[in-house]
């Protein structure tokens, strides 16, 4: 086989699809957030606004976060020294989860390297500890999700997105007597659309079934204490095994589970992708400890991300954009094709300084390509003006070039 040709043919499938990702170097700057430093090819430098970013309520550079992590770098130096299960384990990392274990009212929490690990060494543990386990997974669950249960090597049950009739005909069809789990999210990331939670958790007491709720763009950001949509809406309790990450709302890096504490014990004991790689550095542990117990208490902060979403949608639907707008922080603009959504994506970029990354296939079904805007409490009312007044600009530019282009 010629390697290089077949390496040639697969990224040059990319590029003819409009869909080949183009990585921008970009330096946060502290204590200036949403802003950065775009390093071009080059050389040279641009200030730029970023509205794609994750840390949706800027606790990345929160003082209460530096202080810790710098407390932790001077008392115990830069790695965690191992394996969870040798020397890998510190204070910073049973504090962390003793804080996120409270956050949900759990009786354990498990700190992984990365939610997307959290989710596919839990999902692909659970077959293992419930010999027979059906997984009844949500269309539209994250890739995570959906690569754990795929290697679980367990029945699976792929159900409509939030539909919770197609579910409960899924469930009525199996067994009654064999062990199920039903796994699904809070809020969906790029529709930004809310699970039904209390819905699928009476067909989870209906049926017998274990749920797993994988709360990550929701975490820090809803419910009174930042516990995510299930503690906004009450049904915390009801939830069996919770998936969080620490790399958004909290502003630091990691993922965890909260479940019981035998529940925990077991994924601990079984789970490879916990067992065998290395811990988090505990000043990232640190970090994200701090950032989760000050967002118990700062309700402002939550409110104003709320706010500042609310106007961006209500801005952008005055200019007749198409958006998606199912009440949460993730605001969608659907373009539809993906050489059109990376055209406007580099023209905010190169013509207005401003940076969103463009949604396309596999991330999202092809024809609903998009830009995906994450606005947070450190966009101010004047930069939301400059990303209206650009997407405005903007959008009519390329309305007429699609329409050259068709006649």
């Amino acid at each position: 086989m010629n390697y290089e040709h077949a390496l040639d043919a697969a990224l040059g499938k990319l590029h003819e699809e409009g869909r080949y990702r183009t990585f921008i170097d970009i330096e946060r700057r502290k204590g200036n957030f949403p802003h950065a430093v775009w390093k071009r090819p080059d050389g040279t430098e641009q200030d730029i606004t970023v509205w794609c970013g994750n840390d949706y309520l800027g606790m990345g550079q929160h003082p209460v976060v530096l202080e810790a992590m710098h407390e932790a770098l001077e008392a115990t130096g830069a790695g965690s020294g191992g394996t969870r299960n040798i020397s890998g384990t510190t204070v910073y990392h049973k504090r962390l989860e003793a804080e996120l274990a409270d956050l949900h009212d759990k009786e354990a929490a498990l700190i992984f390297t990365s939610a997307y690990i959290a989710n596919d060494a839990t999902l692909s543990t659970l077959p293992k500890l419930f010999p027979g386990l059906i997984i009844y997974s949500d269309a539209l669950n994250h890739a995570s999700m959906i690569e754990g249960v795929r290697r679980n090597g367990g029945a699976k049950r792929i159900f409509r997105h939030n539909d919770v009739a197609h579910l409960r005909e899924l469930l009525e069809a199996d067994d009654p007597a064999a062990p199920k789990l039903i796994a699904f999210e809070s809020i969906y990331s790029m529709d930004g659309d809310f699970g039904p939670i209390a819905e699928i958790c009476d067909l989870a007491d209906e049926f017998g079934a274990l749920t797993y709720l994988d709360e990550v763009h929701a975490v820090g950001m809803y419910g009174p204490r930042g516990g995510g949509v299930a503690e906004r809406d009450g049904v915390m309790h009801r939830l069996d095994i919770i998936n969080g990450t620490l790399g958004k709302a909290y502003g630091v890096h990691g993922g965890y589970i909260a479940a019981s504490d035998k529940m925990c014990d077991a994924v601990r004991s079984y789970a490879p992708g916990f067992i065998f790689t290395t811990s988090l550095p505990p000043v990232v542990a640190a970090g994200a400890a701090a950032s989760v117990r000050h967002l118990k208490t700062d309700q402002g902060l939550r409110d104003l991300h709320q706010e500042r979403a609310k106007v961006l949608k209500l801005r952008l639907k005055g200019l007749g954009l198409p958006i998606i707008d199912h009440g949460s922080h993730i605001v969608p603009v659907m373009v539809g094709d993906p050489v059109h959504t990376k055209a406007i994506s580099d023209m905010l970029l190169e013509d207005f300084g401003l940076y969103v990354q463009p949604i396309n296939f596999p991330t999202v079904p092809r024809g609903t390509e998009r830009l995906r805007f994450t606005p947070s409490p450190v966009h101010t009312p004047k930069e939301v003006d400059g990303l209206v007044h650009a997407m405005d600009s903007l959008w009519s530019h390329c309305a007429l070039n699609r329409q050259e282009m068709a006649g």
